[in-house]
């Protein structure tokens, strides 16, 4: 027995060697797992990042298997859904996965994204990571968007619609662009066959490919740990880090803790509360596309609809107070800083003439603007965060306080957007728009303030 098992592993030894000979698979393996020197401090909110590459893979697999029985056509499309709920075998299980998948998936991302921010992931060297990371955060919410046209549930149409119309408002190019994305001069079979090979061709392609480049950047210059400090300015005599352990085994066995964990809740959720409520599926998706019937309050799924909320708060009144705001910070600027006279007076005639823009323009222009700066925010994050310190274990009170401010704004944001709007909600959907937006605009400010707490040598861990 010894001595077959002494000729199984020269056997392998000798495929593996063939293996190396022609592609560097020993080499991958030991650069990105093996032999990747991670932070041995890793806690929690660690998991997030392999629980989305965990999740991609089950989209992409339920997503292979809902093609085999899904059809592109406006005439069929309901009907194939409905086939594959109530006909083919586990079909609905599937379903489930793919349509709770997409809410897990931004709920993990969601979370990832928070983890880079309180432990300032952002921040250099790491600023490539995040920016693909952000582009990546851009690609999926284009993904679930296209991918929720094809159930042609009466929500989904009349969602595409009110969303590609937002295009209009983009000068002279905007109409244009609307037609060609719809495929049409409305929503039609030609949109749900144009969004159908983006959601299951290009954007699937794009997705891996910035996953990829997003590992790749982040073994380049190392992982961030929860003390935001340098594992590498701590070498022992071989010159490796005091505070780091291979990623392989150590992290590996320790991510499938939270990969078992996510399973329950999602199969839990999957097995007993797959609409969630009418979060994950609204009840209006469950009739078919109907062009003459309009749904009572047209929303999109939860995890766009703090973006939304910015978009429904361009009113004329939000627009007013914009103007009026930007001459009193043109003023202040003037009468507050240390610069020579005629700068001054630049700030005051740039208040002005932001209020005179402000004055002058639709509201509906004006939503889609601030919807998309609210994405475009998270890009300038490398430099806007001026703390000299990267983790919120050693910043300051005004940070800790400003990111507070920050997440109550953008739930109140996302429960805004799933209920019809009032004269009072959209009032509050105003206050929680101009804090979103005033946690990126003064973050220069707030997070050059306050005092810091000082930086360990070396990492810190918690024994468990």
């Amino acid at each position: 027995m010894a001595i077959h098992r002494h000729d199984n592993h020269k056997s392998a030894n000798a495929f593996m060697q063939w293996m190396d000979a022609r592609m560097p698979v020993t080499k991958v393996w030991n650069e990105h797992l093996a032999e990747y020197i991670a932070p041995k401090n890793f806690n929690f909110w660690y998991y997030f990042g392999s629980l989305a590459i965990l999740v991609l893979v089950i989209q992409l697999v339920t997503g292979i298997f809902l093609t085999m029985h899904y059809k592109p056509d406006a005439a069929l499309a309901f009907a194939s859904v409905e086939y594959i709920m109530r006909d083919v075998p586990y079909g609905w299980l599937v379903r489930y996965m793919h349509s709770t998948g997409a809410s897990a998936f931004f709920v993990v991302v969601y979370l990832h994204m928070f983890r880079g921010v309180i432990y300032g992931s952002h921040r250099e060297p790491r600023e490539m990571v995040w920016l693909i990371g952000c582009v990546i955060f851009v690609a999926l919410m284009a993904e679930a968007f296209m991918g929720y046209l094809l159930p042609w549930g009466n929500m989904s149409y009349w969602g595409a619609q009110v969303i590609i119309s937002l295009f209009d408002v983009i000068p002279y190019f905007g109409p244009m662009l609307t037609e060609w994305i719809r495929g049409d001069f409305v929503i039609s079979d030609a949109t749900l066959n144009r969004f159908f090979a983006f959601h299951v061709i290009l954007l699937p392609l794009i997705l891996v490919a910035l996953v990829f480049l997003h590992l790749v950047a982040l073994h380049h210059v190392g992982s961030n740990n929860p003390d935001g400090i340098d594992i590498y300015e701590e070498l022992d005599e071989k010159g490796k880090p005091k505070d780091g352990i291979p990623f392989h085994p150590y992290y590996t066995v320790k991510d499938l803790v939270g990969v078992c964990g996510f399973l329950v809740l999602y199969m839990g959720v999957i097995f007993f509360f797959p609409d969630f409520g009418g979060i994950f599926l609204e009840k209006d998706n469950f009739a078919p596309a109907n062009p003459l019937q309009t749904p009572p309050d047209i929303v999109p799924l939860w995890y766009f609809t703090p973006f939304y909320s910015i978009l429904r708060a361009s009113t004329e009144t939000l627009l007013q107070f914009l103007a009026v705001a930007s001459v009193l910070i043109g003023v202040a600027a003037a009468l507050f800083t240390k610069y020579k006279l005629p700068v001054r007076g630049g700030f005051v005639v740039a208040g002005i003439v932001a209020a005179l823009v402000f004055l002058n323009s639709s509201g509906k222009a004006w939503g889609v603007i601030l919807m998309a700066a609210s994405i475009v925010c998270f890009f300038l994050l490398p430099w806007l965060d001026r703390s000299p310190v990267k983790s919120i274990r050693y910043r300051s009170l005004p940070f800790k306080i400003a990111l507070a401010i920050f997440l109550v704004s953008f739930f109140i944001l996302g429960y805004l957007g799933m209920n019809a709007p009032t004269p009072l909600k959209t009032l509050l959907a105003q206050v929680c728009t101009c804090l979103y937006f005033a946690f990126f605009i003064l973050m220069p400010w707030f997070t050059s303030i306050g005092k810091t707490k000082p930086l360990p040598k070396r990492v810190t861990v918690k024994e468990h």
